[in-house]
């Protein structure tokens, strides 16, 4: 494994310390300079880009009016080691900083420089607050340096302009916030947004009917902020954009009703006497054959596999891992009527996110809430490959190198350390073990108790909202005043962390605690008798109730402690009981400690189980690294897929825009190229009686309409050559590709506007598209499903994907081709097409994107893994509002013959 520690990492950071004298050097020169002369200074570095000059060559000079410029507006001045961050993220590395080094600052500097190249410059955060309370803050800095930033919001988009009166505005309050249009916001050189926000626009503008709506440039340079979780954590989350499928609510509450009436299978006891085993390190649970006969009865049915379908299978494992594995105020909570995902890393409520294929649905069946529709993908991407796409791309984080490998193999990049400014005085105790979980929390509140009544500020970090509700009661029994935070009441999030560090506070709080706002001592604002009481007993005590299954989990709750040299100390208290041990421990751990007879409220320190503490992460941590690259290697085969198609529909917007007529052009090829297969297949014959002459003229005439003269001139063409087949057959494709090239000049004419031509042909070769693209994404995934069983025959099930993906995306591309063309020529039958799921869908943030959009007003469904940031947002009304008519003004019914001469349904063909 490439090793981070030590040497390397010394050497690369002794090779920085020249230019960071360089740095502080200039800083003389520039603190004689005015703030109008330092914005200067800005288009006089982008002059002397345009002349040659490099990124590298500015740098020393950018920084250094960057620092001083930074000085004057937030009288904050970058440190040696912010500016050797600085330079680390500017060459593409992710740089581990620890809690309160001034990550926020930090940023200011690559992004600046890389600004000058007006190629624009993200910054991505986790959260909403995080990304506005960032723009807020250190946008003065780019302000008063003549650049434009600007922050994405789930809603809404705003431009950074101060009020022109200079005076001083609280930060949070919005007031040097502009709302303008998404495409604006990411006009500007700096863009601050969240990871979701980012992914979902690039799906957005790869689904426009228009260039003009597209909102993203070209992705140049961009920063992740706590890079670890969204790289990493949120690799195997897929963002979805999704829109509404058909009703099912009955079959999920039916299923959830019968799934509580079965009982876990005991292995301890004979086998048979269970209707399902759980497998929780696997995350699956599966029916018995018991369980199977149970169902199948309650059923009267014989075999639910044959005769209930995949449907039925479908409901029923959706039913069985909501009711087994998804525990409320773990999982998710019901939240006014609904079902909102806890994000396990960061124990934050995920408002809006859907599990998908159903499970949110059973979820919903389960607690007897009301039940979302379903829905179907219109277009995916995983955080691995967008990123990726990336020209250069940086990150920081205070807890990176626990993961140092898989950023070096999967997006190439190093991690770097950098060293604190002021020493580490936080104490890192030793694990405290307990036999079980309640002798473990006791133990906690009397702790806690002890500690609070001397004085010290204490943070408790706790896995789920469950446990955190236990200990708060605990603590309640115990007399003890505390703060609870949680996914809950997360709105408070920033108040109560920003006063965890007064004298006596104590503080419960889930992961959420772990990032984010700085916990400074003596409160915030800062009070300096008491934050030198609190200095006194110790800084501020972070105590983990549980070891988390990552160690970068748990390093951010001990980093909390000890900011900037302060003193702190950190522990944690753990029970063989906790879900890690119990699920990844060894048995053996267990039967020492029975063995050795421990008393429940005893703690023991012993090495053995410490290290198997740190075998079990160890175990998980590499278990999921696979879980990341298994999603990783099948989402590149979707990928190149995807890239493909996006590319053809910016060719299409592209040519569509153009003054020349090149979409025309393109579709002629088209049609000449389906003629040309259909005449190499109908005169495939040895000799030239052989040829199939009537079968052409048939397939021709349904792409545009033939004469009878035509039918007499292929049999001219055939018979009139008596050299090679191949000189016939030419003349043949030359006369038909004639024809269809009259046939569009007469299609043009009719319509007898240019305008509308180009709109129609549009129109048709993206929905064309669209259709199919939407369709090969449901059959991609049915495949990937169920890929895994041809293992069972000794076949590897990458491999397979792989061949068969080919195989779907030739017949995607010919199928594409094939529509087109047997669309084309009916355009006149209906002069408007009715937009796709994909058009609506897009234009949502476009037409109206400073709106709030009320409960059942939006139309579609944009989910991470399934999970919808828009959930309850669908239009109730039909795709079609208005029924397309036929030539003859006939209205055409959703089982009718589609007008556009597919040969299919209307409501499988332009009617979806």
């Amino acid at each position: 494994m490439f090793n981070f520690f030590g040497d390397p990492n010394k050497k690369f950071l002794n090779k920085l310390q020249p230019t960071i004298d360089k740095i502080n050097q200039l800083e003389e020169r520039f603190q004689s300079f005015s703030l109008e002369k330092l914005k200067g200074q800005t288009d006089k570095f982008k002059e002397r880009l345009v002349k040659g000059e490099t990124l590298e060559d500015l740098l020393p000079e950018a920084f250094t009016v960057v620092k001083e410029v930074s000085k004057r507006a937030l009288k904050m001045r970058h440190f040696d080691v912010q500016l050797l961050g600085g330079i680390s993220l500017h060459q593409g590395k992710i740089v581990e900083m620890k809690t309160g080094e001034g990550k926020t600052l930090v940023a200011t500097l690559p992004l600046y420089l890389n600004a000058l190249t007006g190629k624009g410059c993200h910054l991505v955060t986790v959260n909403d607050y995080l990304a506005r309370r960032d723009v807020e803050w250190m946008g003065k800095i780019y302000y008063l340096l003549g650049l434009k930033t600007s922050v994405l919001n789930h809603e809404k988009s705003y431009l950074y302009e101060p009020k022109a009166n200079g005076r001083e505005t609280d930060l949070g309050s919005g007031e040097e916030l502009r709302e303008v249009l998404r495409k604006e916001a990411y006009q500007a050189d700096i863009l601050y947004g969240t990871n979701n926000e980012f992914g979902f626009d690039y799906l957005r503008d790869n689904m426009v009917y228009d260039s003009e709506e597209m909102a993203q440039r070209p992705l140049n340079f961009a920063i992740i902020d706590e890079v670890d979780s969204i790289l990493i954590d949120e690799a195997r989350t897929p963002l979805i954009i999704s829109a509404p499928a058909e009703e099912s609510a009955d079959l999920y509450y039916k299923f959830a009703e019968l799934i509580k009436h079965l009982k876990e299978n005991d292995p301890s006891t004979s086998s048979g006497q269970g209707d399902y085993n759980i497998d929780e390190k696997m995350r699956s649970a599966t029916l018995t054959e018991e369980g199977i006969n149970k169902i199948e009865k309650w059923l009267n049915m014989g075999n639910i596999y044959t005769e209930g379908g995949l449907q039925m299978v479908h409901h029923l494992e959706q039913a069985l891992k909501a009711q087994t594995l998804f525990k409320k105020d773990k999982d998710y909570v019901v939240k006014e009527g609904e079902i909102i995902i806890i994000d396990e890393f960061t124990g934050r409520l995920m408002n809006g996110r859907r599990y998908s294929e159903g499970l949110h649905q059973a979820i919903e069946a389960k607690e007897r809430v009301q039940i979302k529709r379903e829905s179907v993908t219109l277009a995916s991407i995983t955080f691995q490959n967008y990123f990726r796409m990336y020209q250069k791309l940086a990150g920081m984080t205070g807890t990176a190198v626990t993961n140092a490998e898989e950023f070096h193999k999967v997006y190439n990049l190093d991690v770097i350390v950098a060293p604190t400014n002021k020493p580490l005085v936080r104490k890192v105790l030793s694990d405290r073990i307990y036999k079980n979980e309640m002798g473990k929390l006791k133990a906690v509140a009397e702790e806690v108790k002890n500690l609070h009544q001397k004085g010290q500020p204490v943070l408790i970090g706790t896995i789920s909202i469950e446990k955190n509700e236990l200990i708060s009661e605990l603590l309640e029994r115990e007399g003890v005043t505390h703060q609870l935070l949680n996914a809950k009441y997360h709105e408070r999030e920033a108040q109560i962390l920003s006063q965890a560090g007064r004298l006596g506070a104590v503080t419960v709080a889930t992961n959420m605690a772990g990032r984010g706002v700085d916990i400074i001592l003596g409160g915030s604002p800062a009070d300096s008798v008491e934050q030198e009481k609190v200095k006194k007993l110790g800084g501020l005590h972070v105590l983990g109730t549980e070891r988390h299954e990552a160690r970068r989990i748990d390093d951010q709750l001990r980093g909390r402690a000890g900011r900037q040299g302060d003193p702190g100390s950190s522990q944690f208290y753990v029970s063989m009981e906790d879900d890690l041990m119990r699920v990844f421990g060894s048995e053996r751990m267990k039967n020492i400690m029975e063995r050795l007879g421990v008393p429940d409220d005893m703690p023991i320190e012993n090495k053995l189980i410490s290290r198997s503490i740190e075998t079990a992460q160890n175990k998980v941590e590499g278990y999921n690294f696979d879980l990341r690259k298994h999603l990783l290697e099948y989402d590149d085969v979707m990928n190149k897929h995807r890239q493909t198609i996006y590319k053809k529909r910016k060719e299409i917007l592209g040519l569509s825009k153009a003054a020349s007529r090149g979409l025309r052009k393109k579709i002629l090829e088209m049609v000449e190229n389906e003629i040309e297969q259909v005449i190499l297949f109908h005169t495939a014959g040895e000799t030239k009686e052989t040829w199939n002459l009537e079968e052409i003229y048939e397939v021709v005439n349904t792409i545009f309409p033939l004469r009878q003269n035509d039918r007499i001139k292929l049999g001219e063409l055939r018979n009139g050559n008596k050299s090679e087949a191949m000189e016939s057959r030419t003349k043949i494709i030359e006369y038909l590709a004639a024809l269809a090239a009259k046939a569009y000049d007469k299609l043009e004419e009719k319509i007898a506007d240019e305008n509308l031509v180009h709109q129609l042909e549009k129109a048709i070769v993206l929905r064309t598209i669209d259709t199919l693209w939407i369709e090969h994404l449901e059959q991609m995934d049915y495949l990937r499903t169920g890929i895994g069983l041809r293992g069972y025959a000794q076949r590897d099930p990458l491999v397979e994907y792989k061949e068969e993906a080919y195989k779907s995306f030739t017949q995607l591309i010919n199928m594409i081709n094939s529509q087109v063309v047997y669309s084309i020529y009916k355009v006149g039958l209906a002069r408007e097409i009715a937009p796709s799921a994909m058009q609506r869908t897009a234009r949502m943030r476009i037409m109206a994107p400073a709106k709030t959009m009320e409960k059942g007003k939006g139309e579609f469904t944009e989910f991470k893994n399934g999970k919808s940031p828009m959930e309850g947002q669908g239009y109730e009304e039909s795709i079609v509002s208005e029924k397309v008519r036929d030539q003859s003004g006939h209205k055409i019914g959703r089982n009718d013959p589609c007008p556009c001469g597919s040969r299919k349904k209307y409501k499988k063909c332009c009617g979806k």
